[in-house]
């Protein structure tokens, strides 16, 4: 057992330094983005216009549901007017960028694992390097900007959308009965500038760490279809895992 679990310890820090070793190298090609404009711009596209359906969707059901059961708490305290502040600030800081960045995971890092994992599996990577073409420049730094511009916007409008389904059953439901309008004086009120800034931190580091891992368990990816089905598996446990460690370390930092 103690066998097990030291190289369960041992695998996940040397997955560790080499996911922060193909950042480092990722960092360095990012002086080649003007020449790759065109890569990253259809890279943002797959990743925000194609994320944005679902986000909105969960993001509306997210603030309801929130609105819901807090506001029925907070009405047995003759509280609910505060509502719109619980609502705003817990969107904008927590549910807001962790739960879109794992939305992205699911949908987006797995994507970008299995076709990095495909191109390794075929031997498609070989040949770039064959025809002098570093594979991290051309697969890893598009997808990774691209993952640093989406997330935080798609994080902007899931606040949005999570906020404004909070105001509808606020308003809607006889147990809370808060006009929308006391709702947005009372965010307008509570909600500052550098928590919504803590929040598109949070969601900048979140991508990062999507794109980083997906194209790191491609590059690692072997075995045939049945391994590139582990490897899209894999992609999104790390990313989920990876993004909840960083949002308590940020949230420290942060407070």
């Amino acid at each position: 057992m103690l066998r097990a679990i030291g190289k369960k310890l041992l695998n996940s820090a040397q997955a560790s330094g080499e996911i922060l070793a193909l950042l480092v190298e990722t960092l360095y090609y990012c002086k080649d983005a003007p020449r790759n404009l065109p890569t990253i711009f259809r890279q943002i596209y797959d990743i925000g216009v194609g994320t944005l359906p679902i986000a909105s969707l969960m993001s509306l059901f997210i603030g309801m549901v929130l609105a819901l059961q807090t506001g029925s708490q907070l009405a047995k305290f003759g509280t609910q007017e505060a509502i719109g502040a619980v609502v705003g600030l817990s969107m904008a800081k927590e549910l807001g960028p962790v739960m879109t960045s794992l939305l992205v995971a699911g949908r987006i890092g797995s994507s970008m694992a299995a076709e990095v994992g495909a191109m390794q599996v075929y031997e498609e990577i070989d040949a770039l390097r064959t025809l002098e073409i570093n594979p991290v420049r051309y697969l890893v730094m598009p997808r990774l900007l691209a993952c640093l511009v989406s997330v935080p916007l798609l994080t902007i409008f899931a606040v949005m959308i999570g906020i404004v389904g909070g105001s509808v059953v606020s308003d809607v439901n006889p147990v809370i009965n808060v006009p929308m309008t006391v709702y947005f004086d009372n965010l307008k009120n509570s909600l500052e500038a550098s928590e919504i800034l803590n929040g598109l931190v949070k969601s900048f580091f979140f991508g990062g760490i999507i794109a980083q891992v997906g194209c790191y368990v491609g590059f690692k990816t072997s075995g045939g279809a049945r391994g590139i089905g582990y490897s899209t598996t894999r992609s999104v446990v790390m990313a989920f895992l990876m993004i909840m460690i960083a949002d308590y370390f940020l949230t420290r930092f942060m407070l």
